[in-house]
C-alpha cells in the first residue's frame, strides 16, 4: 500500500470535484440560509428561531448528501467510461489504492463543504442576531460529515458493480432506510411476530444505523449525547465505513475490464 499513490488519486478527485460546481452548491446553501432568515416572520418567537436553525442544519446535510451520492457513485464509472481506468491499473497501483484514493478524495471534498457551510451558517445566524449553541451545532455538523463519509463509501461500493444512476438510487435508499433502522428494530421488538422480529433484526444488522449520527434535533437546543455515546457512535460509523470500503475493494479486485 503506497500512501503517495493514494494521495495522488485523492488530490485529483478533490480538484475535479471542486470544478464540478461544488462551489455553486455552497452559494446555493448561503442563499437558502439568507432567504430563511429574511422570509420568516420577525424572529420574535423562539419557535421560529428553532425553525431557522433546523433549516440551516438540514440544508448542510442535504447539500452534502447530493455531493456524496452523485459524485461518489460516478467516481469509478467515470474512469471506466473515459477509458482512463486502463492506464491507472496498468501502472504500479493496486485496485485497493485506487478505491481508497477515491474515497479519501470525496471525503476531503465533503470535509471542506461541511466546514465552509458550518462557518457560513454561524456567520449568517450571528448577523441575524439569532442565538446559536455553537459548540452543539459544530458537533452535530461533524457527525453530519461523519455520516457523509460513510455514504461516500457506500456510493463507491455501489458504483463498482452497477451504473451511476442505479448506484445513486441505491445509495439514496440506504440513506433513507439507514435513518429508520432503529425504528424498524423497535417495531419488531414490540410486535408479537417472531418472523417480523427476525426480519427487522437482519435489516438492522445489514443496513447502517445512521440515526447514530443524527444530532440535529438535540443540537438546536444546545443538547448533545454523553461523551461515551458520542465516541461509541463515531467508532460505529468509522467501522462501518471501513467494512464497506473492504467490500468495495474485494468487488473491484474481481472486476474484469
Amino acid at each position: 500500500m503506497n500512501l503517495g499513490r493514494i494521495s495522488v488519486i485523492a488530490f485529483n478527485v478533490f480538484r475535479e470535484t471542486l470544478r464540478e460546481q461544488v462551489l455553486y452548491l455552497i452559494l446555493l446553501f448561503t442563499l437558502i440560509l439568507v432567504a430563511a432568515v429574511n422570509l420568516l416572520p420577525q424572529l420574535s418567537a423562539s419557535g421560529e428561531k428553532k425553525i431557522i436553525l433546523d433549516v440551516g442544519i438540514a440544508a448542510i446535510e442535504i447539500v452534502g448528501l447530493i455531493v456524496a451520492v452523485f459524485v461518489g457513485t460516478a467516481l469509478v464509472n467515470k474512469e471506466i467510461d473515459k477509458r482512463t481506468i486502463f492506464v491507472l491499473i496498468a501502472k504500479p497501483m493496486s485496485r485497493a489504492e485506487f478505491i481508497l484514493g477515491k474515497h479519501l478524495g470525496i471525503t476531503s471534498v465533503l470535509a471542506l463543504l461541511v466546514g465552509a457551510m458550518s462557518a457560513i451558517f454561524i456567520v449568517v445566524m450571528t448577523l441575524g442576531r439569532i442565538p446559536v449553541p455553537i459548540s452543539a451545532i459544530l458537533v452535530a455538523n461533524f457527525y453530519i460529515f461523519w455520516q457523509l463519509m460513510l455514504l461516500g463509501a457506500i456510493a463507491i461500493l455501489f458504483g463498482t458493480f452497477t451504473s451511476s444512476l442505479l448506484a445513486s438510487l441505491l445509495t439514496f435508499a440506504t440513506y433513507v432506510m439507514g435513518n429508520f433502522t432503529k425504528d424498524l428494530l423497535a417495531l419488531g421488538e414490540i410486535s408479537r411476530s417472531e418472523s417480523l422480529q427476525t426480519v427487522t433484526r437482519i435489516i438492522y444488522l445489514i443496513l447502517p444505523d445512521l440515526s447514530r449520527a443524527n444530532l440535529k434535533n438535540e443540537a438546536v437546543y444546545g443538547l448533545l449525547p454523553s461523551l461515551p455515546d458520542l465516541f461509541t457512535n463515531g467508532v460505529y460509523i468509522l467501522s462501518y465505513t471501513l467494512l464497506v470500503l473492504a467490500i468495495a475493494i474485494l468487488i473491484f479486485a474481481r472486476k474484469q475490464f
